[in-house]
């Protein structure tokens, strides 16, 4: 629901904290609302997240290039309101068969080596890390491919940036969804060009993954798996 005018939190077109607009998708943790034709709001179903600190790394980023959507502030701890972009996802794009495999893993290997040679936010010695960059975070615009969720964001090694997104391409790859082939299509060509993985990034990648409480067992259980495909791909 939307009303007119403005609210002193500053949210675009008037939309109340407790009064979003239409869904417009939901992951794990958070959901996504339509604010107008330039605006949506993101709203972490639990609570949990800072928005304003979520909101200073993706400036941060987007001040130096990263292809990452605007923000406004949103005057709530909980909702980050983020700039409306046009396209799908690249997981949408491969299943419309306009993307294929390969291509979307070189993406996403382009992706992380652009934004770990960006400038730490906090200290000068550590790179940004997005430790969630998999293709349903990746929006392909007119404009080049952007990159979604940035609620995981933290300082530290690439590696483990590296490690996250190959566990999380590598489960989809051992488990029985129809997109298994295509998937261990796409960690081939993320780890082929050559990547920054380390086996401490993966070590921890799959600590993380493991105790990750969104995850179902099912999904728990595919992280051995995981792994050995992981090394046996990127010949650790």
């Amino acid at each position: 629901m939307t009303h007119t005018g403005r609210m002193p939190g500053g949210l675009p077109g008037g939309v109340q904290a407790g009064l979003p607009g239409r869904l417009l998708g939901s992951g794990r943790t958070a959901d996504v609302y339509e604010i107008d034709e330039e605006w949506v709001l993101r709203r972490d179903r639990e609570g949990w997240e800072d928005s304003a600190a979520l909101a200073a790394v993706m400036t941060h980023v987007r001040e130096h290039g990263y292809p990452a959507p605007a923000v406004r502030p949103s005057g709530s701890r909980s909702d980050l309101v983020m700039e409306r972009l046009d396209g799908p996802t690249m997981l949408q794009a491969f299943g419309a068969g306009t993307l294929d495999a390969d291509e979307a893993g070189a993406v996403l290997a382009r992706l992380l080596r652009e934004l770990h040679a960006l400038p730490g936010r906090i200290s000068a010695d550590t790179g940004i890390l997005h430790l969630d960059l998999h293709p349903d975070n990746v929006i392909l615009t007119p404009d080049g491919p952007r990159v979604i969720d940035w609620a995981n964001a933290e300082e530290g090694d690439p590696g483990l940036d590296w490690g996250m997104s190959a566990v999380i391409l590598a489960q989809v790859a051992v488990s029985p969804q129809p997109i298994a082939d295509p998937a261990r299509a796409m960690l081939t060509a993320l780890l082929a060009d050559p990547s920054d993985l380390t086996e401490q990034g993966l070590a921890e990648a799959l600590r993380r993954r493991a105790a990750n409480p969104t995850m179902s067992r099912e999904e728990t259980e595919l992280l051995v798996p995981a792994a050995e495909l992981i090394r046996a791909t990127a010949g650790c």
